[in-house]
């Protein structure tokens, strides 16, 4: 494994996790105003404010921890396909562990929640193309 890379791939990862997160649930207007909807389950803009570095910070070393099984699970394709390929993985995953797993738990509607799962899918997705075009496995001698 090549651990410069994976350190690499994880920070360019998170980058592209936060912009494209920005853009979809903060300046699209369509997921903003499903999660205004319930303001007793979810933090203001403000509360948001002041958990972000700690949510930063852990999404970093879960972005980390995805580009280290990236790494592991690599099968020699190029880079954008395999990283397509587990990205997709990574955002079924994503949905059922997480949204639906909120939908049930949460008192949240089915709009939000499969307007999360389409978000997620494809973010999941991108970053898998992300990590998958900049790791590269070290050259065996």
């Amino acid at each position: 494994m090549n651990y410069p890379r994976i350190l690499l791939a994880s920070f360019c990862a998170f980058v592209t996790y936060f912009i494209y997160g920005g853009i979809l649930f903060g300046a699209l207007p369509w997921l903003r105003t499903e999660f205004a909807k319930y303001p007793a389950v979810y933090r203001s803009k403000d509360g948001m404010k002041s958990t972000m570095p700690f949510g930063m910070l852990a999404m970093f070393v879960a972005l980390a921890a995805i580009a280290m099984l990236y790494a592991m699970a690599y099968s020699g394709g190029p880079g954008a396909v395999e990283g397509a390929r587990f990205g997709a993985l990574i955002g079924v995953f994503a949905v059922g562990s997480f949204v639906v797993h909120n939908y049930v738990n949460l008192n949240i509607g089915l709009k939000l929640t499969v307007q999360q799962s389409i978000a997620y899918f494809v973010q999941w997705t991108i970053v898998g193309i992300v990590i998958g075009l900049v790791y590269r496995p070290t050259a065996h001698t």
